[in-house]
């Protein structure tokens, strides 16, 4: 029996059931979070900022997550960042001002580069290496769907209250850290990876892989329009240009990760059979089309159905993309400066995407946002058309570059 077929481990079952609590906690916050940075009577720029913020955080501070990985192991450096955000999200909901309100959030960034740097580092150590697409779609979908609820009842708990949604996640992170500490203490597979005698593979040689280079750039664009675009001015358009309540935001949001959870699954499972390029090529194609059509929208439904064709996007090339690299670094080597320098390219685009669409939001116009991010998609989607093809299973075991991922 091949192995994507097989049981997966344990360990796996445990990283998603934690990620589905986070995300169920994201989800209650996002439709609350740029209105409750308008309630302190700033901008729409200012609100995005929030935003941003949070993944300049996660930007600045995810080499020293990949270092610590390396030194610590992923399983302390995940439950101290899973902490560190639950503190620092508790923390907004007792803010007074914007600028505390920037600075809480921007706290938790650290926290949250943290978890996931080193929860990527334990999904490729422990998933087979067959089944790497299937585990990155598994992972995504139990955070999407997550996100999924997380946004509905958020957006009925703003009724209550801006800051209840910012309790409720932080009480959800603390019980995350406690099913990730307490399941996998004296894991095995969890166990730090012996610092002697296994392969490293350094940044510089990871870039030479064009695979690599094609994941940085679409990377990139996913966080410039799903992590940073869409989160903070989804909820805004709604208000301000569909003219609807503001608990309709959350409904916005779970269209679009209902979009996300149709295909997450099959598109990483497919993609260990048919190659990773052909699968997140054509979700960069969908969700830069989807993007630009919401922009266009000035009705409910339609805007509703281009969100469900960009999470769908989105969906498509998430856990390839996830498991390309996952190729590149290998079950075996050490590549926590690899996996940083992946996660800091979402980063990167979700601090300057929320910035840039809401300065063209206040200048210009929300289409023009959404028009301009969804060209970033479409742009990216180029290194990877560029691209030969990969083998059957897109993939490698070992040893961590092949001939078919350097084409």
């Amino acid at each position: 029996m091949r192995t994507r077929d097989a049981a997966l481990p344990r360990e796996i079952w445990v990283l998603v059931s934690a990620s589905f609590v986070i995300a169920l906690g994201f989800g209650l916050v996002a439709p609350a979070l740029p209105q409750f940075a308008r309630s302190f009577d700033v901008g729409i720029t200012a609100a995005t900022v929030v935003v941003s913020a949070f993944a300049a955080m996660r930007l600045a501070f995810a080499p020293a997550s990949g270092a610590l990985v390396q030194k610590l192991g992923e399983r302390p450096v995940y439950i101290t960042g899973v902490l560190i955000v639950a503190l620092s999200t508790g923390a907004c909901a007792f803010a007074a001002t914007y600028w505390q309100l920037l600075v809480f959030r921007g706290l938790g960034g650290i926290g949250s580069t943290m978890f996931t740097v080193s929860a990527l580092g334990l999904i490729i150590r422990i998933a087979p290496p067959d089944a790497r697409g299937r585990v990155s779609g598994l992972y995504a979908t139990s955070f999407l769907l997550g996100n999924i609820g997380g946004p509905l009842v958020g957006g009925a708990l703003v009724g209550f209250g801006l800051r209840v949604p910012f309790v409720i996640y932080a009480v959800a992170l603390l019980v995350a850290a406690a099913v990730v500490g307490i399941s996998l203490r004296g894991s095995a597979l969890a166990a730090p990876a012996p610092a002697d005698g296994a392969p490293t593979l350094r940044l510089r040689d990871a870039l030479r892989v064009p695979i690599f280079r094609a994941a940085l750039g679409s990377n990139f664009a996913n966080g410039w329009a799903v992590f940073g675009v869409r989160v903070a001015m989804m909820p805004l358009f709604v208000v301000e240009v569909l003219q609807r309540d503001a608990s309709l935001a959350g409904v916005a949001l779970t269209v679009f990760a209902v979009g996300n959870a149709l295909v997450l699954m099959s598109s990483g499972r497919l993609s260990d059979r048919y190659g990773r390029r052909p699968f997140v090529l054509t979700g960069l194609v969908v969700c830069g089309v989807g993007t630009i059509g919401m922009g266009l929208t000035d009705n409910v439904p339609l805007f509703f159905v281009t969100s469900l064709v960009a999470g769908i996007g989105s969906g498509l090339l998430g856990p390839p993309q996830q498991a390309a690299v996952a190729d590149v670094v290998g079950s075996k080597a050490r590549g926590g400066p690899v996996l940083a320098a992946f996660q800091m390219t979402a980063d990167v685009g979700a601090v300057i995407g929320p910035v840039v669409g809401g300065l063209l939001a206040d200048h210009l116009s929300y289409g023009v946002a959404f028009t301009v991010t969804g060209v970033i998609l479409l742009t990216a989607a180029l290194p990877w058309a560029l691209l030969a093809r990969t083998t059957p299973l897109g993939a490698v075991t070992e040893p961590v570059v092949t001939d078919d991922i350097r084409r």
